[in-house]
């Protein structure tokens, strides 16, 4: 090398010469660096890259394009013409090497995109995401109005079912009226034959266990009058588990939850209570090997979103309770029918399918919601959710004054359609010592309260024909004798004397079917208020 020249002798080491070639060869080799740096950096960020193993070979190749003009800068003061040639001739390799590939790739390289096709590609992807959008709203709308359409159709075919039940257990209880009234004086008249004694006893029976039975289906189909007040929940969750402890066994863990700040509910306690044990008694008869059962309680907000997926339910404050067990649960195909009336999963003889028909109906009636969760093989949960009573709500109703079998000399107009029932109260009622008047309907009862005869008490059912109820039968008769005494009966009531399900201020009735007893106390106790 000592033999070579180096180009500053060519120049005649002039210095404007050398330094314009220096400074240039410097400035030429950081911009490629700069370049392949740039082009290194932007396929390391970008992994999916297309062609990126060719931006490798062009940052490579521009790193040694660059190194080259450094070396050029070499050579002005050292002849390092070896190095120089070896670096030109592995770069004319490299670059031999890319052009063949670019040639390759110009085919594939022409078949891409442009930017136009790009955009117009992208506008199509924008409008079929919207599309898609759009469909997805559509479908999860469509499935919205297919749940609440189940709903009201669940909700028809509960309302049909309660009105035929209510129909049903309305003449029935007409039945039963006489039937227990009868039996008693029956009973009265054979006490002293034993053998006869023992058929009223089981006549009498099978007549409660019909009462019984037509006592749930009125509470299904909310024909029921309820007294309800403020109770506090978990007092009464509290009492009910006490005596669930002893009526459920031993095999049974009970273990209640209750929240602190629980409000009060405005509610009929004593429906409630049966409510809750006939939930339990469920959970029971599903844990036949033993389980827990759970009984919370909490306040609950069931906002606007929730009514819209439930359209039954007011949007407001409530109470809930829940009753939950670890039993066999229930397959989901079932859960729309377990509140109807005889719907049962027990086994034959184990269960009628009354008691959450019972629990439904009292529910629906005093203004609240149900909902069943129930997963087969892990246990059911029942959430009851009670309206939040005002704090200054009455905590206790006044009390019917118990009068016994107290009788009298007043005079009572019986109103009532059905013939076996009148003349069975009429009967009833004249044991007692008063004098009866009797009626099938409205107006012939109007007719004799316009008539001078003596009348204390008007005793009339709620539901008859002919236009005018009990109710607006007895409004006519008071404003013509103000200071007539009224008693309503009937096998169950619609909204005559029940609005909002609870018994107008101030009503008396006596529900069907009723013992002599309770005829006797309601009428004495109307006839004292």
């Amino acid at each position: 090398m000592s033999k070579l020249t180096p180009i500053g002798e060519c120049l005649l080491w002039t210095p404007e010469l050398i330094w314009v070639n220096a400074v240039s060869d410097l400035l030429i080799s950081f911009a490629f660096f700069a370049i392949a740096f740039v082009l290194a950096y932007i396929v390391y960020r970008r992994r999916d890259f297309q062609f990126s193993y060719i931006f490798w070979a062009f940052a490579l190749w521009v790193s040694i394009c660059g190194l080259t003009r450094l070396i050029e800068v070499l050579t002005i003061w050292v002849p390092a013409y070896v190095l120089e040639a070896t670096t030109k001739g592995f770069l004319a390799f490299m670059s031999a090497g890319i052009a063949a590939a670019l040639l390759l790739l110009l085919p594939r390289v022409l078949t891409m995109p442009s930017r136009a096709e790009l955009k117009h590609a992208y506008a199509q992807l924008e409008e079929e995401t919207r599309q898609r959008r759009t469909a997805e709203a559509m479908v999860k709308r469509f499935q919205e109005i297919e749940a609440t359409e189940a709903q009201v159709r669940q909700a028809q075919k509960m309302e049909a079912i309660g009105q035929l039940t209510g129909g049903v257990a309305h003449d029935f209880n007409n039945i039963l009226t006489v039937i227990t009234g009868t039996i008693e004086i029956l009973a009265e008249a054979v006490k002293d034959r034993p053998q006869l004694v023992q058929i009223t006893s089981l006549i009498n029976s099978a007549a409660a266990r019909g009462a019984d039975l037509t006592k749930h289906l009125l509470a299904f189909a909310r024909r029921q009058p309820l007294q309800p007040r403020s109770v506090d929940i978990n007092g009464m969750v509290v009492d009910t588990a006490r005596l669930l402890r002893r009526t459920l066994g031993e095999q049974i863990e009970i273990e209640s939850m209750l929240a602190h700040d629980s409000a009060p509910a405005m509610i009929d306690p004593s429906q409630l209570s049966t409510a809750i044990l006939n939930l339990a008694l469920n959970a029971r008869d599903a844990m036949p090997e033993g389980g827990k059962l759970t009984l919370e309680t909490k306040n609950v907000l069931l906002d606007d979103a929730y009514a819209r997926m439930n359209p039954e339910v007011i949007p407001g404050n409530y109470v809930m309770i829940a009753v939950s067990d670890t039993g066999v649960g229930i397959p989901a195909n079932l859960l729309d029918k377990v509140f109807e009336p005889f719907f049962t999963t027990k086994d034959v003889g184990k269960g009628v399918g009354l008691g959450l028909s019972m629990v439904y109906g009292f529910v629906k009636q005093s203004n609240g919601h149900i909902k069943i969760y129930s997963e087969p093989g892990h246990g059911t949960s029942v959430k009851l959710y009670l309206p939040q009573a005002n704090r200054d709500a009455d905590a206790a109703l006044a009390d019917i004054s118990m009068a016994g079998m107290e009788r009298g000399d007043e005079s009572i107009l019986i109103v009532e359609d059905d013939s076996l029932v009148r003349e069975y109260v009429i009967a009833q009622i004249k044991r007692l010592g008063y004098t009866t008047l009797a009626a099938s309907k409205a107006d012939e009862a109007l007719a004799l309260i316009d008539s001078p005869v003596r009348i204390d008490l008007l005793f009339t059912d709620i539901i008859m024909p002919g236009g005018m109820n009990g109710r607006q039968l007895a409004i006519e008769a008071l404003k013509r004798r103000p200071n007539l005494k009224v008693l309503y009966t009937s096998g169950y009531t619609e909204n005559a004397i029940v609005h909002h399900g609870r018994l107008d201020a101030g009503v008396l009735l006596l529900t069907k079917p009723y013992q002599s007893a309770d005829l006797a106390r309601m009428i004495r106790t109307a006839l004292n208020a």
